[in-house]
This record gives C-alpha cells, structure tokens and sequence, in this order.
C-alpha cells in the first residue's frame, strides 16, 4: 500500500450533497496495491448504500476482492457510481448500480428487489449514505434540513433494512456507518450527530433482536475521512483544516475504513454483535 497520505488539502468547497469525489483535490485514496484477498466473502452478495464514492466506494472495492457481488444504491453521483463498478468489475466481481433517494420508502423496495433478482439472494447490507449540513446555530436548522437529514441517514436505513431482512438468513450481517459524532457530538453538526446517534442505538438493538436468527448487526464509527461530503459540507478554510483536531493531525483516508467492513461481515466476526469499531486516529470516546 501507499503509506503516504495527505495531513492537509488545499481549500475547495462544493455546492452539492452528498458531493462528487471526480472533483475533489486531491481524490481520496480508496484502494491499495494488493491484488486478490483471502476470499473471505466469496460468493456472497453486498448491498452498500452510497457505494458509488467515499467509503462506500472503498468498501465495494474491498468486498470485491475478497469475491462479493456488489449492489451500490446511491443517490445521483453517476459518474462515481460508474467509476466505482468499473473498479470492482476489474478484481473479476459483479457490480449492479441502483440510483435513487433511499429516503423512500417504495425506492428502498423496489431497490432490494431488483438486487434480489438480480444475484437470487442478499447477505450483506452495509448502511453507509449520509448527508450532513454545517450550523452555527440551533436555531439555523430548518425543518427541512432536518427532516431531510433524518430520512437520509435513519430513515434510508431502517427501510434498507427492513426490506433486506425478507432475505438475509443464518450467518448474515447487517453493518451501519455510524460516527465519531455519535459519541462526543460536534457544536456544528448538530442534526447530522443526532443521525448518527441514532444509528448507533438502532445497531445495538437489533443486534438484540436478531440474535436467535443468527444474523448479526454492527457498526464503524469513522473519524474525519476525506471524502465527497466534507468538500459538500464545510467551507473552503475549513476543508483545508479538516482532520487537523485527532491525535494524529489528519484525517483518514477511505482505504484505511474499508477493511474493518470486511472484517465485521467474515467468519472472523461470527461472535460480534451489537459493537462498534471506532477508527478515528486515536480519540479515545466512551462506546
């Protein structure tokens, strides 16, 4: 792997959720040099929701080499999306785009479904869309912001869910993106945290819940990572200092996410449930 990754980006920002990764400076790096893995996930099918970029995009990578078949739903981003399926076409898998809001109800449907016909079963879900929106203020959130916020990062995982439980069996996973946000909050992102919070509640309850079915349910709660969000979400200054506040004076890299994925949805995780794994650069946060 390339060892090298950047403790500062040049100031940018874009004026899109949940960003374009083609037009970040520089792109985040989201693979490493190693060829084919262990086949730790052979023949088995993923579902990774805002799979076309970040560390979604680094995660259907890492599922591929280890021999998944890769669904990534995401919203909009087509020229990502279709980056990301040429990248896990190239280690011999097979990738199926989804474009919608997951924030529907019927699209998240409609979504299992045509995954389901497609590789005749489902055992993996990673909830990983989020869109988050910078305030200074409480009183700055509108109830649009809100609501909208909410249906993309709890909403669009509880109805994923929902629907891919219909098909997920004996030694399946469910794995949510949840945040360091969730667990030492942040004086800006105020909402987007409540999300993330929620998500971290909601994984340990249906790890309960679904225990006797022998489907397990957990999360990754990432530091700062250099993805399409961050330029999509904070200013130019603040882009340039993103990552600068951890221990490790920088943010992390997709790649460096993507491997704890692989991880909670093998073998090796089969006596995990309801955990979560922090990789935030050395905060040290109450779990």
């Amino acid at each position: 792997m390339n060892n090298y990754f950047p403790n500062k980006f040049p100031p940018q920002k874009q004026n899109v959720q949940p960003g374009i990764e083609e037009d970040m400076n520089p792109k985040p790096i989201y693979k490493n040099n190693t060829s084919l893995n262990q086949g730790k996930l052979k023949d088995k099918v993923a579902i990774i929701t805002g799979g076309d970029s970040g560390i979604g995009r680094a995660v259907a990578i890492a599922y591929a080499k280890e021999g998944a078949k890769i669904a990534v739903i995401y919203l909009n981003e087509h020229n990502d999306a279709e980056i990301t399926k040429k990248e896990v076409e190239f280690f011999g898998s097979e990738c199926i785009l989804i474009n919608g809001d997951i924030g529907d109800e019927q699209f998240c449907i409609s979504a299992i479904n045509t995954v389901k016909s497609k590789f005749n079963k489902i055992n993996i879900i990673v909830n990983n869309s989020a869109e988050q929106h910078v305030c200074n203020d409480l009183i700055d959130i509108t109830t649009e912001q809100f609501q909208k916020t909410f249906k993309t990062n709890v909403f669009g995982a509880f109805y994923i869910t929902k629907e891919g439980l219909k098909h997920l069996s004996y030694g399946d996973c469910i794995i949510n993106t949840t945040s360091i946000t969730a667990y030492k909050g942040n004086e800006k992102l105020i909402d987007y945290s409540m999300t993330k919070g929620a998500l971290t509640s909601f994984t340990r309850s249906l790890a309960l819940n679904l225990i006797n079915k022998g489907i397990r349910v957990n999360a990754v709660a990432p530091g700062p990572v250099w993805t399409p969000l961050i330029p999509a979400s904070f200013d130019e200054f603040q882009v340039s200092m993103f990552g600068q506040d951890n221990p490790m004076k920088r943010a992390a890299q997709p790649v460096e996410i993507a491997d704890a994925y692989v991880f909670l949805a093998s073998e090796g995780a089969s006596f995990i449930t309801g955990e979560t794994i922090h990789i935030n650069g050395g905060e040290l946060v109450n779990s």
